[in-house]
């Protein structure tokens, strides 16, 4: 954004006289990745006072910052805005600026593949038009704000992701947001504990259709009959469907898994053939929703199949890593839940990229009080007779170990709680230019560690 103190003071209600016509392009919550004529935003922790950063955020470059009224002390001369809450404020600045922009908007949620979905969507649209989408992790009540306000006035369409952990935030999100268009990917289990069910999860992730403009467009998972039951309940809402089953708006079939990535046929909306340079079935998933928006918006057929042939992925969801001594890592390392470690392994177990085929599993995090069972019940998914060995990290994963036990020969299943040098060893003393291993576990679990000693 390129606004003056002016205009900012007008959007936060402030009666500014000072440093007026200041121009600032962007907002920043951290000094250590601060750019020059960012607005600097100091939030107040138990921990940590950002105020005592805000002579440091003008040193690197800041344009102005925020004060909050009861904090002592504030710089003299310096383009100062005063605010009760820094939190609030910088939420009314991204609802000033969202409404004042031109692009169009699509929101992303979803149990898994918000990430995927946003960047294969982005990576789609490109080519034909200026895009941004949200980067990193930054989908939540202050991320969300922070991406919208550093959006470029002449961006044409942002793709903007949507996380939560309880009822009420994508609600909040979506209506900060106002999306032209917007996607539920799945419904997994991640968030079990705070929302009770699936129910529950597809219930806080239906909330996005709250903000969604009133022309707007919903896509989502069809093969969900959750989503099905929330969709049908609404006459007004206009909705396109994705999956693998045949009732589905758009519906993938004869998928192929490649070195180089996955070719597929779609009908319905769009026919024929696809490529896209991403592993897994999943991925093929997360890329219909892409194609029914890139229709929607108005790519044609082939400018569809071209944006798709240049997609990439935010690193660690089903990176090809090509190590020194031949072995190939698949790092999926982001994020886990059943689904999406489901789906992993399955892709594994049907790939031909290799011959001997690993598991190196780490914990599922934020289950709630069936973590145990939904840990245990990897073990009807995972083929002893298609994977040569399991690795297994973390305590949870105990669980799994001993339904594993005797399926698999002691030389061939590995369990440790803390080590990860243990799994490395092991990893060392089996594996060669033959070996394909999965690396899958919550972002807690930090499996990708182990890529390091390869």
């Amino acid at each position: 954004m390129k606004r003056t103190i002016k205009e900012i003071a007008n959007w936060l209600s402030i009666d500014s006289k000072d440093f007026i016509d200041t121009v600032v392009t962007g907002v920043s919550i951290d000094t250590r990745t601060i750019s020059q004529g960012d607005l600097f935003i100091p939030f107040r922790g138990e921990s940590v006072n950002g105020h005592k950063f805000v002579e440091q955020a003008f040193e690197k470059g800041a344009a102005a910052s925020l004060w909050l009224k009861d904090e002592p002390n504030p710089p003299k001369d310096k383009p100062i805005l005063f605010v009760d809450d820094a939190e609030v404020a910088l939420q009314q600045m991204a609802r000033a600026y969202r409404n004042q922009h031109k692009a169009k908007f699509i929101g992303v949620t979803g149990s898994n593949g918000k990430t995927s979905s946003k960047d294969i969507l982005a990576s789609m649209l490109t080519p034909f038009y200026k895009v941004q989408k949200t980067l990193g992790n930054f989908n939540n009540q202050l991320g969300l704000p922070i991406t919208l306000l550093n959006l470029d006035e002449d961006t044409e369409i942002a793709v903007l992701e949507m996380g939560m952990s309880g009822f009420g935030e994508i609600e909040f999100l979506t209506k900060l947001a106002k999306p032209h268009y917007a996607i539920i990917t799945n419904i997994g289990e991640a968030h079990m504990q705070d929302l009770g069910s699936r129910e529950g999860i597809a219930k806080a992730k239906f909330e996005i259709i709250q903000g969604l403009n009133q022309e707007g467009i919903l896509f989502y998972d069809g093969d969900e009959p959750l989503l099905q039951h929330l969709v049908g309940k609404e006459t007004n809402l206009q909705s396109k469907s994705f999956g693998f089953q045949g009732t589905n708006d758009l519906v993938a079939t004869s998928i192929e898994t490649t070195e180089k990535g996955s070719r597929f046929t779609v009908s319905g909306e769009l026919n024929g053939e696809f490529f896209i340079p991403v592993l897994g079935k999943h991925q093929v998933k997360n890329t219909l929703n892409a194609m029914l928006v890139g229709k929607s918006i108005g790519l044609l057929e082939e400018q569809i199949r071209q944006g798709l042939a240049q997609v990439t992925l935010t690193d660690m969801r089903m990176q090809l890593v090509p190590t020194e001594k031949g072995i190939l890592f698949i790092n999926d390392a982001y994020n886990a839940a059943p689904t999406s470690m489901t789906a992993a392994i399955q892709f594994v177990q049907t790939t031909s990229l290799r011959e001997d085929k690993w598991l190196v599993l780490g914990d599922m995090l934020e289950l709630g009080e069936n973590e145990k069972q939904f840990h245990e019940q990897i073990a009807s998914v995972i083929d002893e007779s298609k994977i040569s060995r399991v690795c297994l990290f973390g305590p949870r994963m105990k669980w799994l170990y001993e339904q594993l036990k005797d399926k698999f020969a002691e030389t061939n299943l590995l369990y440790t709680n803390e080590d990860y040098e243990q799994i490395v060893q092991f990893i060392n003393q089996y594996a060669d230019d033959q070996s394909l291993i999965l690396l899958k576990g919550s972002r807690g679990m930090k499996l990708e560690t182990i890529l390091k000693s390869f």
